[in-house]
């Protein structure tokens, strides 16, 4: 077996995958496309709420806002956590009730606000003054709560720079949230994308809680704790079961928020990364120099139309083509667009087949998240990603 490929967990998710894959190899792709498989949607739901158990999970809608996806988690119970006007909407055409949506983006736009709150939403992020003061005259009475900065954690895809503020000033927002009429309900943070053990969760709520215990010992009636996504998806690395991991984070979270009276999680990446994967073909092989020590190997696909996260490398996707019973080799691969800046490994060539050539399917696995609404509209004409729904 060669060293990029990595046999599935057992279980159902085997079935799931096996599916989307044998449509990949059964059926004839103009454009790189992404196959979702609905009920594996479902499967990994139902997964990570038997070890959330209490906790309401909120889907992150950025990672994949297909109609389909959306649906089948409206019929499972699911809540939404949306980041923009455009995805509340969605979510409530498709049947969500708006008390199961929260607003978690922590930069809105004033006229969004009083739509969500025109709409019924009633819960908001925040990690400044000004976004309460907005929230404060658009949607007069929310519920908010404060998004904090945490450490390094880990993770494969840090988040701890760009949202949050630092634990000292939690406090003071709690109180011009109460002065503007607002009720600050709870706190939350986001500890990375791919955050692949239970474990790297420990000291980052132990920062969190630290500011819990000590606001609500100073009078503030905290009873929400948002703990974010992090929950991670298969990309060759060993990762918990989804029901263990999740399991095992509440319990660390019991044990840290003494008078939580909700526990919200947001997974994205964890709900539905798994549950999908991209029919790519091979645009060109070649090497720079005769004495070049890698091909280059030219995919259909790149950064500009779905493949994103191959930024700095952080998510190294798994690849699986015809030519798998064939010798490999390291290649560097690299996507279709005139821009320097679309290559998608290089520091760490992939190892692919020697007989790779124009013309050939490549499946892309666990593509499920952080895809299709990534991909660029047009970015030099090539088409953005389609999407199929199984």
């Amino acid at each position: 077996m060669n060293a990029n490929v990595t046999p599935f967990a057992c279980g159902d998710a085997v079935c799931a995958q096996n599916r989307i894959e044998t449509f990949i190899r059964s059926t004839v792709f103009d454009r790189p496309t992404l196959v979702l498989d609905r009920d594996m949607v479902a499967q990994q739901y139902r997964a990570l709420k038997a070890g959330l158990g209490r906790a309401d999970i909120h889907y992150a809608v950025k990672a994949n806002p297909a109609r389909d996806v959306l649906e089948v988690l409206v019929s499972e119970g699911s809540h939404f956590d949306a980041a923009s006007r455009g995805e509340i909407a969605l979510c409530l055409s498709l049947g969500a009730h708006p008390d199961c949506i929260s607003f978690g983006n922590t930069v809105k736009r004033a006229s969004d606000i009083a739509f969500a709150h025109q709409a019924g939403i009633t819960l908001f992020a925040v990690d400044a003054e000004e976004e309460l003061e907005k929230i404060a005259e658009h949607a007069t009475g929310a519920q908010v709560y404060i998004r904090l900065l945490v450490g390094a954690t880990g993770a494969d895809w840090p988040l701890s720079r760009k949202f949050g503020c630092t634990p000292e000033m939690a406090e003071g927002l709690m109180a011009r949230a109460l002065e503007l009429g607002l009720t600050p309900v709870g706190l939350s943070f986001h500890v990375g994308s791919q955050t692949r053990q239970a474990e790297m969760w420990r000291d980052t709520l132990d920062q969190v809680a630290a500011v819990w215990t000590q606001a609500r010992a100073k009078g503030y009636p905290l009873s929400l704790i948002n703990i974010g996504g992090g929950f991670p998806a298969f990309y060759g690395e060993a990762i918990e079961p989804a029901t263990i991991y999740a399991a095992r984070v509440m319990e660390m979270v019991e044990a840290r928020f003494d008078g939580a009276e909700r526990v919200m999680a947001e997974p994205g990446r964890g709900m539905v990364a798994e549950a999908g994967m991209i029919a790519a073909e091979v645009m060109l092989v070649s090497k720079k120099s005769e004495d070049d020590l890698h091909r280059w190997v030219y995919l259909d696909i790149g950064k500009f139309s779905g493949l994103a996260e191959t930024m700095d490398e952080a998510i190294r996707y798994q690849f699986a083509t015809e030519r798998d019973h064939e010798d490999h080799g390291p290649c560097i691969l690299a996507g279709p667009s005139c821009d320097s800046a679309d290559v998608l490994y290089e520091n760490r060539p992939v190892m692919l087949p020697v007989g790779l050539r124009a013309g050939d399917k490549v499946i892309i696995r666990s593509c499920g998240a952080y895809t299709s609404s990534y991909s660029s509209v047009g970015f030099n004409g090539f088409p953005p990603l389609d999407v199929v729904v199984i």
